[in-house]
């Protein structure tokens, strides 16, 4: 009898966030790699147009889409950060509810990660685990994919753009800090009562007396009133150097994606 155990395939994950691209990208490869496995982080936090897109991705991709749940809720995370709300240089909410569930969703199992960045998205970096068992792999550039073509990609398999898009320029969180001051004003026209919910973190801290805001401009209901005075100038995705030394990643936020990690 052998002595040798019997090596595992390697895994291959795509990881979806409602977004466009990631959509797209799991529709594109649903022939070329049948093993697929695909996740969707859930935070808890998610608009109702993301899940529902998600229900409708999975049923055309005739195989189950893996919750990943980080086991705690946002709340949890801030109180652990002393109501310290997260933003461009602090994203512990990506660390905590994205990267880390993924992580412990692969485990030490060998696997290759698709990410949904587009040949015409050069600056574009993403998420490069430090991971030795994880690889990267991006079919859209390496196939010279561009938005035109995700455009295409959704409308051939018949979904269509995630209906946000009408309203919003990303998928993530409906608090999400990378919101412009007019995605905040769609978040209040749309779903009134997400932005009341979104205003109660804004809260004073009980032991310091700070407010901490979701944007620089203020409060969201003077975010909102502001929404319509000057073009706003979309802020660069900047990550803190403890994040990058300790989940290898960096990117660029541009004014349509955001956050490259959160809203592929």
């Amino acid at each position: 009898m052998s002595d040798q155990t019997t090596k595992k395939p390697v895994r291959h994950l795509l990881g979806l966030s409602g977004g466009k691209d990631s959509s797209a990208l799991a529709i594109y490869m649903r022939d070329r790699v049948p093993e697929m496995e695909y996740f969707f982080s859930d935070t808890g936090a998610e608009l109702p147009e993301t899940l529902e897109f998600i229900d409708r991705l999975q049923d055309y991709l005739g195989k189950p889409i893996a919750k990943l749940n980080a086991g705690r809720d946002f709340d949890y995370y801030l109180k652990l950060h002393n109501n310290f709300l997260p933003s461009a240089r602090q994203r512990w909410c990506t660390v905590n509810l994205k990267l880390v569930p993924f992580e412990e969703f692969v485990g030490s199992d060998e696997a290759m990660s698709y990410i949904a960045i587009r040949a015409d998205e050069s600056e574009r970096v993403g998420y490069v685990s430090k991971k030795s068992n994880i690889q990267t792999c991006m079919p859209f550039r390496d196939d010279g994919i561009t938005r035109d073509d995700v455009q295409h990609i959704l409308d051939a398999s018949g979904l269509g753009m995630p209906t946000y898009y009408s309203w919003r320029s990303r998928s993530g969180c409906y608090f999400c800090f990378f919101q412009s001051q007019k995605e905040w004003a769609g978040l209040k026209k749309e779903h009134p009562d997400l932005f009341e919910k979104a205003k109660t973190y804004e809260r004073p801290d009980e032991r310091t007396g700070l407010v901490y805001t979701w944007n620089q401009a203020g409060l969201l209901d003077e975010v909102v009133a502001k929404a319509k005075a000057k073009p706003e100038i979309a802020p660069k995705c900047g990550l803190s150097k403890k994040l990058i030394d300790k989940f290898g990643f960096d990117g660029v936020l541009d004014a349509e994606e955001g956050c490259l990690i959160c809203m592929k």
